[in-house]
């Protein structure tokens, strides 16, 4: 019986990924549970439990006193000595066990106590797995789309998670199989175990792909100073270097624009604009509004944030962006309010 129980733990330990040792110790306080509803307090039973013997063995301790006063973990001279011949007043005597003498509802407690001790194991490994990956790029496998609600579920590692329609680049078609790259937004600790808040629409997966595909990122030669994001359409992306031999966009573009390209292949074909950042905010907010061109930047209150932008009057509709979002992007981007004016000052009709 011992044998088989070790092989049993051995083989969940290669299926679930389960330490062994963990397991046999939660199953060792399930089984001291179980001992205490039948034999008492908890405190003299014993359980030892040997791996490489393969023996699992419950002991009731008790200590041997002239008169009896508490019978759970006291015994006479007499009861010492039809267990032990050498026993004496205080000495400590281990009584032998059989776990299947345990009563029907401290067994059952038992069996409870040992599934909810796999599934604890459980959870512990994955939170041990996934504990250091907030903030991280991992990869993941569609197994589920849930059309009605939105809804997508991935395998992330050992653990399954729900990418949100909220979560999702608008428009993105996932299928059954697809492997996609997911930023790790959050990592807590339910009732019902670990859980993995996971995005495609995080600015910060964005900076996460760059700092994968260009090594000059990774490196700490260029930087990767501000992002603003709106996922599936456009994000502009303002790099520096201090290096003046590196050409910060170069780099994040790739030779014939391979390195750009594979971040907006991930991104489900979402424009990146690439734009040199600089401490004098008149010039990072030029920069910002690229590709259109701007005449001046008028910053109207320093600590408001506030300018004023005046661009070419053909150039104006470029710089404000379909909808608006060139300008808001470069607004987020830069941190400041920006309001743009034509050359001319006349807005036409």
């Amino acid at each position: 019986m011992d044998a088989e129980f070790f092989n049993a733990l051995e083989m969940l330990e290669k299926e679930k990924g389960i330490s062994a040792e963990l397991l046999l110790s939660k199953i060792c306080n399930a089984i001291t549970i179980a001992a205490k509803r039948d034999y008492g307090s908890g405190d003299n039973i014993i359980v030892e439990a040997d791996a490489e013997k393969k023996s699992l063995n419950v002991y009731l301790r008790k200590t041997v006193v002239e008169e009896v006063t508490n019978p759970e973990t006291e015994l006479s001279l007499e009861e010492g000595k039809s267990i032990k011949a050498r026993a004496r007043i205080g000495s400590v005597i281990d009584i032998p066990l059989k776990t299947k003498e345990f009563g029907r509802i401290a067994a059952q407690n038992a069996k409870q106590v040992i599934r909810q001790s796999i599934r604890e194991a459980e959870r512990d490994q994955v939170l041990q797995e996934l504990q250091g990956k907030q903030g991280e790029i991992l990869p993941a496998t569609v197994v589920r789309v849930d059309p009605r609600r939105g809804m997508v579920f991935v395998e992330v590692g050992n653990t399954e998670a729900s990418l949100l329609k909220s979560e999702q680049i608008p428009d993105e078609e996932l299928y059954e199989g697809d492997i996609i790259k997911v930023y790790v937004s959050d990592i807590s600790v339910s009732d019902r175990g670990p859980r993995v808040s996971i995005s495609r629409v995080h600015p910060n997966l964005v900076k996460r792909l760059f700092e994968m595909e260009v090594p000059e990122i990774f490196d700490g030669v260029v930087e990767i100073m501000s992002i603003a994001r709106e996922a599936g359409i456009r994000t502009k992306i303002a790099v520096f270097s201090s290096d003046s031999n590196v050409d910060p966009r170069g780099a994040c573009i790739g030779p014939r624009g391979a390195r750009v390209s594979q971040i907006v292949d991930e991104l489900d074909g979402e424009k990146i604009d690439i734009v040199l950042y600089n401490e004098d905010p008149k010039l990072f907010i030029a920069e910002a509004l690229s590709p259109a061109k701007v005449v001046n930047v008028d910053i109207t209150n320093l600590e408001a944030k506030t300018c004023v932008v005046t661009v070419p009057d053909d150039q104006l509709s470029l710089a404000i962006g379909n909808r608006g979002q060139n300008a808001r992007l470069a607004a987020r981007l830069t941190g400041y309010k920006i309001d743009i004016k034509p050359e001319s000052g006349f807005f036409g009709e």
